[in-house]
């Protein structure tokens, strides 16, 4: 059971919960709710839908953007949780 959470039970519990109170407050301050997220999704998918070709460009744009971040955070993440 610890491998497959990282980390013993009580730990990970625990932890999902700081993050939990974390995200509510941050999404509480931009008056976010779990609906809007998944009416953000829709809207962002019909807008591809409806622009076409135009929005296969955008989505990789946004992909890219993403990419540029995420990509190096995985790999210092990796590289970190290596030396252990």
């Amino acid at each position: 059971m610890n491998r497959f959470l990282g980390d013993s039970p009580g730990r990970v519990l625990v932890k999902l919960i700081v993050v939990s109170l974390v995200v509510g407050v941050i999404m509480n301050a931009f008056d976010w709710s779990p609906i809007d997220i998944l009416y953000g999704f829709e809207n962002f998918i019909r807008r591809i839908w409806n622009l076409g070709f135009g929005a296969i460009e955008r989505f990789a744009a946004y992909f890219l953007l993403g990419a540029v971040v995420v990509i190096p955070c995985f790999i210092i993440l990796r590289l970190l949780s290596y030396r252990r």
